[in-house]
């Protein structure tokens, strides 16, 4: 964290959760509209030729996770709307989820009967590119595509090996931390938070934060530091970069904790070890998110538009800041959602494939509709703004300039990720904080 780069684009933003989103258990049905608002500009449009048909119709498959939301019925919408412009193209649809989903695609991949679309994030997509199973997306990111995609980030994140795009993105989201505002005004803690503008707040903040929580018991604890398992662990490393501006990731490209790192781990273990925060030894983000909802504890650190909607209850104020950070400037990790294309060694698929993605993605009616159905925001400056009064989206697009270096798709990202939560049982279970990192950095870099 110590470069502090703002990143910009008009309205950028999993779910996943990781995907590698919050909760490792997948996003729920989006709320949002079903249509695009009608004073949108118009993105670029999508043949309704049918593309050169030849008059034989080519079947595709399609497999998804829900990040268009459960049951919703979206993606048998695009779908006909695609098939009838492309009368040469049947698109056949299987929903995945986030729980057996990646064992079925690893079973395919290896069966040889992988789909010729999926809807994911860059994590897996990348390591299938890198691995040699997908198509390149190269000729898909023109001139005028990238003078649209205006947000080098989110371009990277699409990348591989060599720089080959193996993703064509559609929206994206940062992921930051939920609270309990009724718990905070009821113990006085109210007066750390900064609600107002884009809400930035200071490390010191936060601990005074957690203390008056801690000291008037609104909730079970104030907070819970989850470390029981990989799901939405990107939140607990926001914690730990954003304390006092460290980074996971050296300027020499290796794993690193470095020395804020060691002192953010340092300061969660003493605040832990004063019963201001919790360690959850056996929870991921899934079961910390439901703590929250509980009102157990009056944060989380994985929040994010997707599970705004899953975890979002009546019972109290939730209210999203971005993380705390010791110069008061976050740097903060986020969600692209996109979609690949497998190498099935037939042209036709995959030509097929890239026409629906363009569909999908880029036509000036479905194309705004999709990004509206993810709950996020598009990676297409053309599009903008989708959420027209919405003040709480307009506050979370504005975060998008506190977007920080993509790392998920870095060699040994698998790797590190139980390394990581691992790490954290050991720093809270009391053991020598720099030597359990020093530990991490080499065997994350093994």
């Amino acid at each position: 964290m110590n470069l502090k780069k703002t990143l910009a684009f008009a309205l950028s933003l999993s779910m996943a959760v990781s995907m590698a989103g919050c909760g490792g258990t997948g996003s729920a049905p989006s709320t949002a509209p079903s249509t695009a608002p009608d004073s949108q500009p118009s993105a670029p449009a999508v043949s309704d030729s049918g593309g050169g048909a030849t008059g034989e119709q080519v079947t595709i498959k399609w497999w998804a996770f829900p990040t268009f939301g459960v049951d919703s019925g979206y993606e048998e919408e695009v779908i006909a709307a695609f098939e009838k412009a492309n009368p040469d193209v049947k698109v056949e649809l299987t929903t995945i989820d986030f729980t057996s989903g990646p064992e079925q695609l690893t079973s395919a991949i290896t069966a040889g009967t992988a789909p010729d679309i999926l809807f994911d994030a860059p994590g897996r997509i990348i390591e299938y590119g890198n691995a040699g199973n997908l198509v390149a997306l190269d000729d898909m990111f023109d001139s005028a595509y990238l003078a649209d995609v205006t947000n080098q980030g989110v371009l990277e994140a699409c990348k591989g090996a060599g720089g080959t795009y193996y993703m064509y993105p559609i929206s994206s989201s940062p992921f930051y931390m939920g609270l309990n505002k009724e718990a905070l005004v009821s113990s006085g803690a109210i007066e750390f938070v900064n609600l107002e503008g884009d809400r930035t707040w200071t490390t010191e903040d936060f601990q005074n934060m957690c203390a008056k929580l801690a000291e008037n018991g609104a909730t079970a604890v104030p907070g819970i530091v989850y470390c029981g398992g990989q799901g939405g662990d990107q939140g607990t490393r926001a914690l730990v970069n954003n304390l006092y501006s460290s980074t996971i990731v050296g300027s020499d490209g290796k794993w690193n904790i470095d020395a804020n790192g060691v002192k953010a781990l340092q300061l969660l273990a003493d605040m832990y070890s004063k019963g201001h925060l919790d360690a959850g030894f056996s929870m991921a983000a899934a079961d910390e998110l439901q703590q929250f909802q509980q009102e157990t504890a009056a944060m989380t650190f994985c929040w994010g538009t997707s599970n705004e909607v899953s975890y979002a209850t009546e019972d109290f104020t939730q209210e999203a800041v971005p993380f705390p950070s010791d110069d008061g400037v976050p740097e903060l990790e986020y969600l692209v959602n996109g979609f690949c294309v497998f190498d099935n060694k037939d042209a036709a698929r995959a030509d097929a494939a890239k026409r629906f993605l363009k569909f999908i993605c880029d036509d000036s009616e479905w194309g705004p509709q999709s990004v509206i159905k993810t709950n996020a925001f598009p990676v297409r400056d053309s599009f903008g703004d989708l959420y027209p009064g919405d003040e709480h989206k307009a506050l979370l697009a504005s975060w998008t300039q506190y977007y920080g270096p993509y790392y998920n798709t870095k060699d040994g990202f698998a790797t590190m990720r139980p390394l990581w939560f691992n790490m954290l049982q050991n720093v809270f279970n009391g053991n020598d904080v720099q030597a359990e990192a020093d530990n991490f950095n080499t065997q994350a870099n093994a």
